[in-house]
């Protein structure tokens, strides 16, 4: 268990940001995941800005790494255009 006081303040501080990390990983998981089960154009083409840019807020916190933002963009566009 910790000791001081500010290491105790460390593992709270961390604990709070995880969740929140954790939160918008999930939520742009779950957003990836529907746009990529979708048939239709017109539902794809929908959600394609609201995905984008959810990306690039997880991306600008810092909570994912830029170029896994650039390979999830690419994936979700990839589909978009192969959708017909």
């Amino acid at each position: 268990m910790p000791i001081t006081q500010s290491v105790k303040k460390r593992v709270r501080q961390a604990e709070k940001r995880r969740t929140h990390n954790k939160h918008y990983k999930s939520q742009m998981r779950g957003m990836v995941k529907k746009m990529l089960s979708t048939t239709s154009k017109d539902d794809a083409e929908e959600m394609y800005s609201q995905i984008v840019s959810v990306i690039d807020k997880v991306a600008s916190k810092g909570i994912i790494h830029k170029n896994k933002a650039a390979r999830e963009k690419r994936k979700i566009t990839r589909h978009l255009n192969d959708l017909s």
